[in-house]
């Protein structure tokens, strides 16, 4: 049975964004997560889905926006190292804008929202790792300043995380936080498939 959400509620559009007419958001597809202390379960499989979705939204013309995180010199999140590198098969192209944050909300001191604003839509395409942090706070901010997005499932990842209540495997915390973000901040759908 599924449950009546707040976007319901509030008679929010439930259509997914089209490709062609939204702006993409990549989120720290970084060598990070590949491997090391922050590997995620799954990256290889969402990493796939990321670049279908790169090539179709280049294809149709898209606007593209790639966010890093940069955690700082000797952080698995160093830019200036490989290890904070975008993920080459995912990686930016001339002409293609790149957002350094330092925080899980890409909004957050950076000039996101003007490269946003400057595409001239509201409709937003967004993928990237992890699922429960950087993509749910950074999805929830942008629905925040009125945009539209729309995450693709398949295309984000996580990793387990202990809390008080017990473990909570990487499936758990990804399908949690996808559920959080469809309740209220945005249209989820399952892979690329499901966006024109």
């Amino acid at each position: 049975m599924s449950a009546t959400t707040l976007r319901d509620l509030n008679g929010f559009d439930p259509t997914p964004a089209s490709l062609a007419g939204a702006t993409l958001l990549l989120i720290d597809y970084q060598n990070t997560y590949t491997r090391g202390v922050m590997e995620l379960d799954g990256w290889e499989t969402a990493l796939d889905s990321a670049a279908g979705l790169l090539a179709r939204a280049r294809a149709a013309g898209a606007k593209v926006v790639h966010v890093i995180n940069d955690g700082g010199e000797g952080t698995p999140y160093d830019i200036r190292t490989e290890i904070g590198q975008i993920h080459p098969r995912v990686a930016p192209v001339e002409g293609e804008t790149v957002v350094v944050k330092t925080v899980p909300d890409a909004f957050v001191g950076t000039d996101l929202a003007e490269h946003l604003d400057a595409a001239d839509t509201k409709d937003l395409v967004v993928a990237g790792f992890m699922t429960h942090m950087c993509v749910a706070f950074t999805t929830a901010a942008a629905f925040l300043r009125g945009d539209r997005p729309t995450v693709v499932a398949d295309a984000c990842a996580t990793r387990p995380l202990g809390t008080a209540a017990g473990e909570v495997t990487a499936e758990e915390l990804h399908r949690g936080a996808l559920a959080t973000i469809g309740d209220l901040y945005g249209v989820v759908v399952p892979n690329g498939a499901a966006l024109d």
